[in-house]
C-alpha cells in the first residue's frame, strides 16, 4: 500500500493564485485523478527524490575508492585531539 492509498489522518491546506488552482484542476484532470490525489502524488514523488538527493552520496570509482579506503584506515589522534577528548571524558558524565 503506497502512502497516496493509507489511513487518512492529517491535512495540509494551501493558499495560491487562481491561475494556479486551475492549472493544476486540469492537469489532474487529464490524468483522471481527483486534484487532491493529484497534488498528493506529485507531492509525494518530489519529497522521495528531494530527501533521497540529500541523503545519498554518489562518487565516482577513483573518489569511492578513495573514501572507503579513508574509511578502512587505522584512526591515530595527535595530541592535541587526544587532549581534548580526556577533557570531554572528565566534564561530560556518560549516561
Amino acid at each position: 500500500m503506497d502512502a497516496a492509498t493509507q489511513d487518512k489522518n492529517e491535512r495540509i491546506n494551501l493558499r495560491m493564485k487562481s491561475s494556479s488552482k486551475r492549472l493544476i484542476e486540469r492537469a489532474a484532470s487529464f490524468e483522471g485523478k481527483t486534484v487532491s490525489h493529484f497534488i498528493m502524488t506529485n507531492a509525494l514523488e518530489q519529497a522521495e527524490k528531494t530527501v533521497q538527493k540529500h541523503e545519498t552520496m554518489t562518487l565516482k570509482a577513483k573518489n569511492s575508492r578513495i573514501f572507503f579506503e579513508a574509511l578502512a584506515a587505522p584512526v591515530s589522534f595527535n595530541r592535541k585531539l587526544a587532549a581534548a577528548l580526556e577533557e570531554h571524558d572528565q566534564r561530560v558524565a556518560s549516561k
